[in-house]
């Protein structure tokens, strides 16, 4: 197994890789469709912020994106799905492709990620590693956080409102 990750944004020739990836880590069909639906949604789906990461092989064994909710009326990005291959779980592919697509967010000019779960919740999806990495780290609620890739910028309180792909 790597110990080193190549994370990249996403591209249309590894729709079907991505597809295996979720398949794999989440094991039911309807988890694992949630990042086609969210593909088909235009207020969900964020171009140049789905990425995955690949061995130095070039094989896809992890995704994260990130995809557009509210908290209350205020656009914040959600981090949806990430998926790591099972037998590349707890190897850090999973950090590399959070670490990256978080990175992308703040690079978009965006300052709030809310999180459904908490740090805890993630650990052999490398959310525990990507909090760790300038990311700070706030509970909005019992179940979700919200992470500000902005240092002092306050974290949106209110009622979150994701896509309705994530509902279907």
């Amino acid at each position: 197994m790597s110990s080193s990750w190549y994370p990249r944004a996403e591209t249309a020739a590894d729709l079907a890789a991505v597809e295996a990836v979720n398949l794999r880590a989440f094991g039911r069909p309807d988890e694992a469709a949630i990042v086609s639906r969210l593909r088909r949604d235009p207020v969900a789906w964020l171009p140049g912020l789905s990425y995955v990461a690949t061995t130095a092989t070039g094989e896809v064994v992890a995704h994260a994106l990130l995809t557009r909710c509210h908290v209350d009326d205020a656009p914040v990005l959600a981090l949806g799905p990430c998926a790591v291959l099972p037998e590349y779980q707890r190897s850090g592919a999973g950090g590399a492709v959070v670490r990256a697509v978080l990175d992308a967010g703040r690079a978009a000019g965006e300052h709030t990620v809310v999180v459904l779960g908490h740090a805890e919740y993630y650990p052999r999806f490398g959310f525990r590693t990507a909090t760790t990495f300038g990311i700070h780290s706030q509970y909005d609620g019992p179940y979700f956080m919200a992470l500000g890739l902005v240092p002092d910028r306050p974290l949106p309180r209110g009622t979150i409102r994701y896509p309705a792909a994530w509902q279907q």
